[in-house]
């Protein structure tokens, strides 16, 4: 949450700040603002609360000049959306500016102190805190060189603090230099020529390079515009790599869409291939996952499966959950990644873990993987963010391969998801019971998704029609039974994300279990049913709300007419094994829930009170 960019070099930093911003405002579109370091040493420092355009309009008014500079796009944790609020904060002397990420649990505790020795506050923040304790540490230290007593500065006030922290740090003292750090929020630094960058996010500087360090918790550095210095906070050398930003500027863009949720949906196709690209064995009828690290035997002797992940990662992995015990038999079992970091479960020394988010930054989620390492488990990843902390610290895992997900409602990174889970299944099943035969029909089935999800896209325009009819709508249920529970989960998080009104979704079955006290013929039922296992008894259950007057769209296979005499609205999907079937109908969940909140005028890409990665707890 919050983006972060910072630019030292010989251009103007404002256009490159404006830009990086506008490119991640999907984590956060509260407030923002940039600081300049202008050539007479002073800090222009502008700030608007709102959207980004509040800051661009200022800066047109007043606009600010320099070749370094830092800004912010803020998700507000502490105080309120408000002009005093937004990033950057000044310290004491108005000298020294910090754009933060995270949240600084101890903030009350130092700001009382703060108080005490003459420090006055403007905003609510926790992240002001941080800005005069760093300037504190730089105004009385007793290091000469500016650049080394900003360092000094810096090392001194991050050991007093308790919480998470993304930052960006200068100085009006030291003209061509920032200094950054941070711990459990992401901090990514870009490479240039003449020119370095801070981000919060490779989104932000992949217009000006390709080549990115992304930074460890308790890293430190140092930027001009021709070099750098990476060094643990407590002054201990620091290892790193330069990685290769693996997707173009034009990934990061919406093109031809009105927007990126819906060039995302559409994108499933070639997403849903590149999961499973190359990893398809033919003659073992199998998958191959080698970024695993596991040997066959050490597969064979996994006897549970824990998945971890939250929000839409959590919906995957109870899919997951589903189809990986149908082909590996393999208990398997689902934790919210946020209670699995403060639960005590019994996990045997046969147990494996994965944990599973698109970032691969979120902060619970990593949290929940230290927490089973730090138990001798072997913790996996299945993330989409190449070089992001998951990534680098899990055990081993499996990238989605999906490109860049700016929308904030998760979409293509759920069905990849599924779709690596689905490998996992096959895999561990194919070593244990699965046949040839069934293993190749697995791969068959797997193979024709894309041209499948073709199919299903061609009906948006049908989809959107429906959600005309039933737009006045104060609320919606979902409903699904065994593979389509998770789906019935999902599509509610969809719709209740973005249009805001109020969905759930439910185990079909529970309906008559209290469920059904909320159906009424404002309130529709979205039926997942396709002609499957339980079929049969989701029609009994769809009955049930007609004899109550509640309006039902009902998602289906291909050539069940039954449906049209039954249900006041019927999509189709083409017919599928039944253990994938989560893929494709989830897909019609998320075309519903789109044209919904468009036709409602919501902002779908920028949902209130939502931002993309969730990186404080």
């Amino acid at each position: 949450m919050c983006g972060i960019i910072g630019y030292v070099g010989k251009a103007s930093a404002a256009p490159i700040l404006i830009e990086g911003l506008r490119r991640l405002e999907y984590r956060g579109y509260d407030s923002s603002g940039i600081a300049i370091l202008n050539g007479s040493n002073t800090i222009e420092l502008r700030k608007r609360s709102g959207r980004l355009d509040n800051l661009k309009d200022l800066l047109l008014e007043n606009p600010a000049t320099g070749s370094c500079g830092i800004s912010h796009t803020r998700w507000a944790t502490h105080g309120e959306p408000s002009d005093e609020n937004a990033h950057p904060h000044s310290d004491q002397s108005g000298r020294l500016a910090v754009v933060h990420n995270g949240v600084i649990e101890n903030y009350k505790i130092l700001k009382d102190r703060l108080t005490e020795e003459g420090h006055e506050f403007v905003s609510q923040t926790d992240s002001e805190v941080l800005a005069h304790l760093i300037g504190k540490c730089y105004d009385s230290s007793t290091v000469s060189d500016s650049k080394d007593r900003l360092v000094s500065a810096v090392r001194e006030a991050l050991p007093q603090v308790s919480g998470t922290y993304g930052i960006a740090v200068l100085h009006a003292d030291i003209p061509e230099f920032l200094v950054g750090a941070r711990l459990g929020s992401p901090l990514v630094l870009g490479l240039g020529r003449g020119e370095n960058f801070l981000a919060s996010d490779v989104g932000a500087i992949v217009t000006h390079t390709k080549d990115a360090v992304y930074l460890q918790d308790r890293d430190l550095v140092c930027l001009t515009p021709d070099d750098f210095n990476i060094e643990k906070i407590d002054g201990a050398d620091s290892t790193y790599e330069v990685s290769t930003v693996d997707y173009t500027p034009e990934q990061a863009e919406k093109g031809e869409y009105p927007h990126f949720m819906l060039k995302e949906i559409f994108e499933q196709p070639t997403s849903i291939g590149n999961a499973f690209r190359g990893r398809l064995v033919d003659d073992q009828a199998s998958a191959i996952l080698g970024g695993l690290g596991l040997t066959p035997r050490e597969l064979r002797d996994i006897d549970r499966i824990v998945l971890c992940g939250c929000g839409t990662a959590s919906h995957a992995a109870m899919a997951g959950e589903y189809i990986i015990e149908s082909l590996a038999r393999i208990p398997t079992e689902v934790e919210i990644a946020s209670e699995f970091r403060y639960r005590n479960p019994p996990l045997d020394k046969n147990t494996l873990v994965f944990v599973i988010s698109q970032s691969g930054e979120t902060i619970d989620t990593l949290a929940a993987m230290r927490e089973g390492q730090r138990k001798g488990h072997r913790v996996l990843g299945i993330v989409n963010s190449v070089g992001s902390t998951i990534a680098r610290e899990s055990d081993g895992g499996s990238y989605l391969h999906s490109g860049p997900e700016i929308g904030v409602a998760a979409t293509k990174s759920f069905t990849s998801q599924v779709t690596v889970l689905a490998l996992l299944g096959l895999l561990l099943g194919r070593m244990k019971h699965l046949s040839v035969e069934y293993g190749q029909n697995v791969l068959k089935e797997l193979r024709e998704l894309p041209a499948k999800v073709e199919q299903v896209l061609l009906q948006s325009e049908r989809i959107r029609q429906i959600a005309i009819k039933y737009n006045d709508v104060p609320a919606m249920l979902f409903l699904g039974r065994q593979f389509h529970y998770a789906t019935a989960l999902e599509g509610a998080l969809k719709m209740k994300e973005i249009s805001y009104i109020f969905a759930s979704g439910h185990a079909a079955a529970e309906l008559k279990h209290g469920i059904i006290a909320l159906v009424s013929e404002e309130v529709p039922s979205v039926f997942i049913m396709p002609k499957d296992s339980v079929y049969e008894k989701n029609v009994s259950t769809l009955e049930e709300v007609k004899a109550r007057k509640g309006p039902t769209i009902a998602i289906t296979t291909e050539g069940n007419t039954e449906l049209e005499e039954l249900a006041d609205e019927v999509i189709y999907i083409p017919p599928v094994m039944e253990c994938l079937s989560p893929i494709l109908a989830a897909i019609p969940l998320q075309l519903l829930s789109y044209h919904f909140s468009v036709e409602r005028g919501c902002d779908v890409d920028k949902p209130r009170n939502l931002a993309k990665s969730v990186t404080v707890e």
